[in-house]
């Protein structure tokens, strides 16, 4: 059975892989763009920490009340919030 570091480690590594492929260095870099003074940056941050907590309150809640059967975290990863770009349309 996989640990809480397993889920942990899988879904850090989706949250930053989302933040590289728009071309940050890493999620935590993407946030910190949150107060920059560049309106786009400051936006594509602001959406990135929005999602990034949904994603971990999703995450957490799972913790609390884990589903039956349990999940492998490459399944929980595949079940995460899709993120939405500022002014992007899919």
């Amino acid at each position: 059975l996989p640990s809480a570091e397993d889920y942990r480690l899988a879904v850090q590594t989706h949250v930053d892989a989302v933040a590289v492929a728009r071309l940050y260095d890493s999620g935590v870099s993407l946030a910190s763009y949150v107060a920059s003074t560049n309106p786009t940056w400051a936006a594509e941050a602001q959406a990135f920490v929005a999602w990034r907590d949904a994603v971990w309150s999703q995450v957490y809640g799972m913790w609390a009340s884990p589903p039956d059967p349990v999940p492998s975290p490459e399944e929980v990863v595949a079940g995460l919030p899709v993120i939405e770009w500022p002014g992007v349309q899919e």
